[in-house]
């Protein structure tokens, strides 16, 4: 934070917990603290699951933390403020009121007088480029158009601060660079009633385009992993050597390995309680296909290779990471190259892909051991899905069981180290190879 710029929200180690199956708590956050100043710009960037969104909710009141404090303006936060806006990846628009009537909902429910309520979101209508479209229906607008009314609802109340849970994130790439353009602009203007924007992104271009500040998250449990000050000027060229050499920095910290761990690090929990991301085998081979032709050879920068395959981090870190698991690949300082059984895999047929998987699978992969091992060891070669899934909820949560051990099943189906029949919940060793 610019050491002038006064403090406007203070987030004080803060812990959040939920509940697993087990009885016991699953930790989403753990300890962390943050302060975001006036007239900035800071993004909160970090990979699905590492408690960016739960963050947000805490700041604005929605969510209570289970331990620390928050502050806005100094004051504590104890329920929804009105100092914070909020603008969801989701549209969250009522489809039976029109723009008008959306955009004056909250002052609505701030009891502000109809004739001022009308005025202010006529002007907020007008400040995001929707004028003419008062009258409107959600369904009758774009995607895009919807998510600028959602932005009007939360400027025409005034907050000090405004909070952007990834609101580019459902929207093509095309209307989204041009909303991100356009409330930039804004924002360089000073035409926005705020004071400091705190936004929510798995993009790393997107958090170097727009911040003063990016906060990384580090994962299992979330916590500020480090503090990234961006002193390009505006408006950001993405293809300035500065511009890319940033991201590239980015990357490096985001896949840069903890001293001392495994390649399996990357994933939170040991043994069979391993949460395992639901990357189909389709994208394992896609990604060691791309990365065995040209111009990579078996080795490439990730900026670029997200930029080739069209794919965030949220999609492309899973992949990478499981490759890395399988030790089919190694992720180190922002690249990603094949290793020899990477390279071998892709020179296979289809038969010897399963088999080098299966064995790879086998060898490294806890929980999917520890299937085929319950299964030769029964005499009727098979088990019950909820046998695992029991297992599994001692260690996580029920969602995150159910992910795991279906990507789990997928992996296993594939390499053919056992079979999973659906209707009936069982796994067996029906069809291995």
């Amino acid at each position: 934070m610019n050491a002038s710029a006064a403090t406007l929200v203070e987030v004080d180690h803060v812990r959040q917990l939920y509940p697993k199956g087990s009885g016991e708590s699953l930790l989403v956050l753990d300890d962390v603290s943050l302060k975001l100043g006036t007239n900035e710009i800071v993004s909160l960037l970090g990979r699905s699951g590492c408690g960016k969104s739960s963050l947000l909710r805490i700041i604005a009141g929605l969510l209570p933390a289970s331990e620390g404090q928050v502050t806005i303006a100094s004051l504590p936060v104890d329920g929804p403020s009105r100092d914070v806006a909020m603008v969801f990846q989701t549209f969250a628009l009522f489809p039976w009121l029109t723009v008008l009537e959306n955009v004056e909902i909250g002052l609505e429910a701030l009891r502000v007088d109809p004739v001022e309520r009308h005025k202010r979101a006529l002007a907020a209508i007008d400040l995001i480029g929707l004028d003419g479209y008062e009258s409107a229906y959600p369904k009758e607008l774009s995607g895009g158009m919807r998510q600028r009314v959602g932005l009007a609802r939360a400027l025409v109340v005034h907050p000090k601060v405004l909070l952007m849970d990834e609101p580019f994130s459902a929207l093509d790439v095309l209307t989204a660079e041009t909303l991100r353009t356009d409330l930039l602009d804004l924002w360089i203007e000073g035409r926005l009633p705020i004071s400091s924007v705190l936004l929510v992104t798995h993009n790393i271009e997107e958090a170097v385009l727009m911040s003063d500040r990016i906060l990384v998250l580090g994962s299992n449990p979330g916590r500020v992993a480090a503090e990234i000050g961006v002193e390009l000027p505006r408006p950001r060229n993405r293809l300035d050597p500065d511009f890319r050499q940033l991201v590239d920095d980015i990357y490096a910290r985001m896949t840069a390995r903890p001293v001392g761990k495994s390649a399996q690090g990357a994933f939170q929990g040991t043994g069979i309680s391993m949460i395992l991301p639901r990357v189909s085998p389709n994208l394992h081979a896609g990604l060691m296909e791309a990365l065995a032709d040209e111009p990579y050879r078996g080795r490439a920068d990730l900026p670029a290779l997200a930029g080739a395959l069209q794919m965030e981090i949220d999609d492309l870190f899973p992949v990478a990471e499981t490759l890395q698991l399988l030790r089919f690949a190694e992720v180190a300082e922002g690249d990603i190259r094949l290793t020899e059984p990477g390279r071998r895999f892709v020179e296979l047929e289809q038969d010897g892909r399963k088999k080098l998987f299966a064995q790879h699978l086998q060898a490294h992969v806890p929980l999917a051991q520890h299937i085929r091992r319950v299964l030769d060891e029964r005499a009727t070669h098979a088990a019950p899905d909820r046998r695992f899934r029991d297992e599994l909820e001692d260690h996580m949560s029920v969602q995150l069981a159910e992910q795991t051990l279906r990507a789990v099943t997928s992996w296993g189906r594939y390499g053919e180290v056992f079979a999973y029949d659906e209707a009936r919940g069982v796994f067996s060793l029906d069809d291995p190879a």
